[in-house]
């Protein structure tokens, strides 16, 4: 009978969903006790560690939803390898200020200069924030797309991606789009426009663009809702890879 209270606090803190409370309470209550705290502190120790813990959760869900293909921050990527990109500006977007003001941040430079690693630091940055992010390469978005207007499913993942709060679309310009891809990408584009931020990667500069997407008519109304409070981060340099793989063999 003496363990009644203590099963009882068990099941009531598994149902309201407190398992930081269930596991710190009792190490707590004896570190408390050891320092003379009072009881308000002690409920306030444990309601931090459960908040703590529960954002920790929640950044956690927010990463895998994002579908990042790999997990890197903006602390780890070398900007003294790239000095063409503004240090500076790129802290200033990893504040997430921008996904606020649903504006989009394009970075521009030749394959290898950590485009998509600067995109996936700023997009983990968005998603510690609270924002919910979705990273694609711009071929596999359209991909998607066209297969879900194939299974008349285009409706569903266009207000799947504008529920986005930051969309990612790595790549742009790797390979040219088909009619029928340029104008579903653009449609993205133009639904998310002043809405909702997008963060692209492309190692095509602007007037090389209408070779992805095929007419003139199309990149330049594109480009007109993309470029119009924009951040642009000039990428260019020798390869980021390049000189990554360099000091690891040399390390």
């Amino acid at each position: 009978m003496t363990d009644t209270p203590q099963l009882l606090l068990h099941h009531h803190l598994k149902k309201l969903r407190l398992p930081t409370f269930l596991a710190e309470y009792e190490r707590q209550a004896r570190q408390c006790a050891a320092e003379n705290v009072d009881h308000i502190r002690y409920l306030l120790r444990l309601s931090e560690l459960e908040l703590i813990e529960r954002e920790r959760r929640m950044i956690e869900r927010r990463i895998k939803a994002a579908r990042f293909p790999g997990v890197k921050s903006l602390d780890s990527f070398d900007f003294k390898v790239i000095p063409s990109l503004n240090k500076v500006l790129v802290t200033e977007l990893a504040r997430c200020e921008y996904v606020e003001r649903r504006e989009n941040v394009i970075a521009l430079g030749p394959s290898g200069t950590g485009k998509t690693h600067i995109a996936l630091g700023l997009a983990l940055a968005a998603c510690q924030k609270g924002y919910k992010v979705r990273f694609t390469t711009t071929a596999a978005l359209v991909h998607e797309l066209m297969e879900a207007a194939d299974e008349k499913r285009l409706l569903r993942l266009q207000k799947q991606l504008f529920s986005q709060h930051l969309l990612i679309i790595d790549e742009l310009g790797f390979v040219p789009l088909s009619k029928t891809g340029a104008e579903l990408l653009f449609e993205i584009i133009s639904q998310r426009y002043e809405r909702g931020s997008i963060i692209v990667t492309s190692n095509l500069p602007f007037d090389e663009w209408t070779e992805t997407f095929g007419t003139e008519r199309l990149t330049g109304a594109l480009l007109d809702r993309l470029t119009h409070n924009v951040h642009i981060l000039e990428m260019n340099g020798d390869s980021y890879r390049l000189a990554q793989s360099r000091r690891r063999k040399g390390s």
